[in-house]
């Protein structure tokens, strides 16, 4: 797939890594031209640092790995207010929440990822990649993981579950974007456990998984 990544930083890095891995094209674009040459350059594999339009255009798939709170000025510099996401899987990994404290910063009954469709119009968003460190990405640890995803439109949910698989997790639907408020409350109470010293995953009772 030809996969185009808005953001320079960690995730955007492991990722990026992960699906040049398997195979995929890559490029890179981001606030600053330094810092998306530096990232295409350490990731190497052919991927190009291009202007954000360009990373948008005709990709089919796109990556928004920046912080949340600069989520809709990259959308606003990709054009994806005039257009230029439609019909496009766009995977929003964005979590609005208050650091340390894992409190939602979006409005009642809102989401991130509502507000990335609202500044999207015709994209296919996919709210998936939201819970885990980029490290998981680099260096797993432990058994195979599960990435939780939820959109409206099914061959977007299908594309973004074959690039989930392809970074070795295994990929469930939640449901339609409707859901994803709630998958970014699940990060605000995962974050909330680990910044007070607890072990997120002995709050989780372990559930025996159905027998096919």
């Amino acid at each position: 797939m030809r996969i185009g990544i808005l953001g320079t930083g960690t995730l955007a890095r492991a990722l990026g890594e992960g699906w040049l891995r398997a195979g995929h094209e890559v490029v890179v674009a981001g606030r600053s031209t330094a810092k998306a040459a530096a990232l295409a350059e350490a990731l190497g594999r052919g991927t190009r640092a291009v202007a954000p339009r360009t990373a948008v255009s005709g990709r089919d798939a796109v990556l928004l790995a920046v912080a949340w709170d600069g989520a809709e000025d990259m959308l606003g510099a990709a054009g994806a207010d005039e257009g230029l996401l439609a019909g496009t899987p766009l995977i929003d990994p964005t979590n609005a929440v208050a650091h340390g404290a894992g409190v939602l910063l979006t409005g009642p009954a809102e989401s991130m990822a509502g507000r990335v469709a609202a500044r999207a119009p015709g994209a296919h968003v996919v709210k998936a990649f939201h819970l885990f460190p980029s490290t998981q990405w680099t260096d797993p640890v432990g058994p195979t993981v599960t990435v939780p995803i939820c959109g409206d439109d099914p061959a977007a949910l299908d594309v973004v579950a074959r690039l989930v698989r392809d970074v070795a997790a295994t990929p469930a639907v939640l449901g339609g974007l409707d859901r994803a408020r709630q998958a970014e409350e699940v990060a605000g109470f995962v974050i909330t456990l680990a910044f007070a010293g607890h072990d997120p995953n002995a709050a989780v009772p372990v559930v025996p998984s159905p027998v096919a």
